[in-house]
């Protein structure tokens, strides 16, 4: 892996417009590698002007990764915001920089005194913080979670600290039909999780929840839908690729291996990972490559 260079100091404050410059001053160690950040930042600064996150606003972010959310958030509130950026994961954690590298990188930049990482449970935070914030942001971290009932937790734990909660997660659906491998592997993989303990797995899909299931817990807990969309990614974001090249390795079949037992249940894996090389076929035999699926995106307020 090759060493983070030093990140462009920026002449002028970023917008929300300016995604070359953003992406720049996110971990990119060679220059090839700014192709693959540069549409996650696009992504990110969809979701963040369909949200209507302001200057000046205080986020909590809970699942913040290696922070390409958390950088578009601190240029968008600006000077005068700040973003809490929450994760429970290792700093040892991802690749091809681990989550510590990457923080540390990003506190290092231009927007880097909006930020303060945290690692913690999100649950244990919000039981012993005081602190009010505008936002919650949760952007395409609910599958990593253990269990249905940790997303419940965290929803009823930010009624008391949030004004409205935002939400993003992938649809389950394939707008673009190249993307349906995407939503295929999804299943392969929510299928070999079910016979892991969901608290010890590393896996990037652990609990996977359609929107209808995200929303109706959330108004379970007292909030209700203020708004909700459905976004196409855009055009190079990588994550349909990433997730259907897993599926389809080595190393996923020897999970199949160490985890299922049962002859049956063992099956309906395989099966699943067939179907995803199936799809993959159909997109070969056309020239095509894989797309990422489509993304819900929606906001919530407390009930009057």
């Amino acid at each position: 892996m090759s060493l983070l260079l030093p990140f462009p100091r920026a002449t002028a404050p970023l917008t929300l417009d300016d995604l070359d410059g953003i992406a720049k001053i996110y971990p990119h160690g060679e220059p090839d590698h700014l192709k693959i950040v540069r549409p996650q930042i696009e992504q990110r600064a969809s979701l963040i002007k369909t949200w209507g996150i302001k200057p000046g606003e205080k986020v909590l972010e809970i699942g913040c990764g290696q922070g390409d959310c958390t950088v578009v958030l601190a240029t968008a509130v600006g000077d005068g915001g700040s973003v809490t950026a929450l994760d429970p994961a290792s700093l040892d954690y991802g690749s091809p920089y681990t989550l510590g590298q990457a923080q540390a990188y990003l506190k290092a930049s231009s927007v880097g005194p909006r930020i303060t990482f945290v690692q913690a449970d999100p649950i244990a935070f919000l039981a012993q913080t005081t602190e009010r914030y505008t936002t919650a942001v949760l952007a395409q971290c609910s599958w990593y979670f253990a269990s249905p009932q940790v997303w419940s937790d965290i929803l009823a734990a930010l009624l008391q600290r949030v004004d409205r909660v935002c939400v993003s997660e992938y649809a389950l659906s394939a707008g673009d039909p190249r993307a349906a491998a995407h939503v295929l592997a999804t299943f392969a993989q929510a299928a070999l999780e079910v016979h892991k303990d969901g608290g010890k797995s590393t896996s990037n899909v652990r609990t996977v929840f359609s929107p209808a299931r995200l929303k109706s817990a959330a108004i379970s807990t007292g909030l209700k839908v203020e708004s909700e969309i459905l976004m196409r990614p855009p055009e190079g974001m990588l994550d349909g690729k990433w997730e259907v090249g897993w599926v389809l390795s080595a190393g996923f079949a020897k999970e199949i291996d160490d985890h299922v037992k049962d002859e049956r249940e063992k099956a309906v894996v395989i099966a699943a990972r067939d179907s995803v090389q199936a799809a993959v076929e159909l997109l070969k035999a056309k020239d095509e490559k894989v797309a990422t699926m489509d993304i819900w995106v929606a906001t919530f307020v407390k009930e009057a």
